[in-house]
């Protein structure tokens, strides 16, 4: 016959108990670390445009977007025209955003000028 004292398992059951003890720890520390480390994430990687609105991450990542010069970028017949890669950003494409603050922001890798761009923010068109 088994004599029981609080707070000591069984020398048969113990094993069990430490399993289920740090499955448990497992289980529960995982939601909570996603949830600070997302939360983490969002704050420290956006970046704000010089007028205040956060460029979306999506964009650039916390460092790839910059406001460019009206002139850098021209309206053409089949979408805008970014001087500086050379590329024609069709009227339809995903990467063309409205800017909220009315200015042009090109979102592009940091360190490649000829590279694609990520994303490029227009004034919004007045028809």
């Amino acid at each position: 016959m088994h004599s029981f004292s609080p707070g000591i398992a069984l020398p048969e059951h113990s094993w069990i108990s430490g399993q289920v003890w740090n499955a448990a720890r497992v289980l529960l520390s995982f939601p909570l670390g996603l949830i600070i480390s997302v939360s983490f994430a969002a704050t420290a990687d956006a970046h704000s445009a010089p007028s205040g609105w956060l460029y979306p991450y999506q964009c650039c990542s916390g460092r790839d977007c910059q406001p460019v010069h009206g002139t850098a970028v021209k309206e053409g017949p089949e979408g805008y025209v970014v001087e500086i890669t050379g590329e024609v950003i069709g009227y339809h494409d995903s990467r063309l955003k409205i800017s909220p603050d009315g200015d042009f922001h090109l979102c592009m890798p940091p360190g490649s000028i000829r590279s694609r761009a990520i994303c490029l923010f227009v004034p919004p068109r007045s028809f």
